[in-house]
This record gives structure tokens, C-alpha cells and sequence, in this order.
């Protein structure tokens, strides 16, 4: 088995974790279902992910690359937490939600910018994902490797967000659907487990 290409991983885990069920998909959601500023949204969300994540693959990836025992380190913790991660997801199936976006939404640019940065920065699961695993996940990765793995997950959160804003009406029904929440959680996790099984034979090499 061949570890994933950095640029498909980093887009593969970008999506895993962008997907799940969140305050920032249900705000998007919600203003691309109102008409109201939809893309300023989605724009908010993607740009404060961007940062966070360039914070964590620059940042904390970096700084645990610095040194073989910090990136293996790291590299096993990011795995666990993906193993972890993947086990969770699975056990969503098991009772799967739904995301409700209805209500009013932001009525204002300045109210759309405020409560997606809100979102986004203060929420502490979402900093988790982006400096925190996402940063650890890059750490075994060479400097060319570890920017094509961050282009990939920045990606995945523009790719994510815009198509949530733009395509509201016709997405609505199904993100309200407990079966295709369902399958997306199998998906997610299969998804994190390979990721992980990567991060390991990535040791190996």
C-alpha cells in the first residue's frame, strides 16, 4: 500500500473534517438558503480556515518537523486522533443527525462577517481541527510536501464552503436527510482511517 500523494491527503482530510456537522455549514447553509450574502459567508469561513491552517501546517507542522522525534511524535498522535476520529464517526452512523438551517440568518454584511469569524475563531473544535491535527498530520512531511498536503486542505475548505453557499437549495434537502448523514459519516471515517494508515506507513518509508 502507497501512502496518499501530500496535495489528495491534505485534500481528503480537509474534507473529512469540513464536512461533519458544524456551526460554520449551518451558517453557510443558511445564508446561501436565504439569499442573504451567501458568498460573503462561505468567503468569511474559507478565509479564517485558510489561516488557521497555515498557522498549523507552517506553524506547529513546522516547528515538529524541526525535529525527527517531535514529527514521530506528531505523526503517531495525528494518527491516533485520526483513529479516534474514525472510530467516532462511525458510531455517529450508528445514530446519525441532521443539520438544521432554517431561521431568518444574518441580515447585514457587517452581522454575515461577525458571526462567521465568530464561527470560525471561537469555536475551539474547529481550532483543533485546523492547527492542532491538521499541523500534526503535516509534520512527517518534507517542505515541498508539507505545502502541496496545506494547498490540499485549503482546498477542501474553499471547494467545501462555496458549494454549500451556491448550490443552498438543492443540497438543503439532503443535509436534512438522517440516511445521508448516515452515509457520509461511514464515508468520513473510512476516509479517516486510510489517512491514518497513511500517516503510518509514511514512518516506515
Amino acid at each position: 500500500m502507497t501512502p496518499m500523494p501530500p496535495l489528495l491527503s491534505g485534500l481528503t482530510l480537509g474534507l473529512s473534517l469540513i464536512v461533519a456537522i458544524g456551526p460554520q455549514n449551518a451558517f453557510v447553509l443558511r445564508q446561501g438558503l436565504t439569499r442573504r450574502y451567501g458568498l460573503l459567508a462561505a468567503l468569511v469561513c474559507s478565509l479564517a480556515d485558510t489561516l488557521l491552517m497555515v498557522v498549523g501546517v507552517l506553524g506547529v507542522g513546522a516547528l515538529l518537523a524541526r525535529s525527527p522525534a517531535l514529527a514521530t511524535l506528531g505523526t503517531l498522535a495525528g494518527a491516533a486522533f485520526l483513529g479516534w476520529y474514525g472510530w467516532r464517526s462511525f458510531q455517529s452512523a450508528r445514530k446519525p443527525g441532521t443539520l438544521q438551517a432554517g431561521g431568518q440568518g444574518a441580515q447585514t454584511p457587517g452581522a454575515v462577517l461577525a458571526t462567521a469569524a465568530a464561527f470560525s475563531f471561537l469555536n475551539p473544535h474547529a481550532l483543533l481541527d485546523t492547527v492542532v491535527l491538521i499541523g500534526g498530520a503535516s509534520a512527517g512531511l518534507e517542505n515541498t510536501g508539507r505545502v502541496a498536503f496545506l494547498l490540499g486542505t485549503i482546498l477542501a475548505s474553499w471547494t467545501w464552503f462555496f458549494s454549500l453557499a451556491l448550490l443552498a437549495g438543492r443540497l438543503a434537502p439532503l443535509m436534512r436527510s438522517a440516511r445521508a448523514w448516515q452515509v457520509l459519516d461511514v464515508l468520513v471515517g473510512l476516509m479517516m482511517w486510510g489517512i491514518a494508515a497513511g500517516l503510518l506507513l509514511g514512518l516506515r518509508g
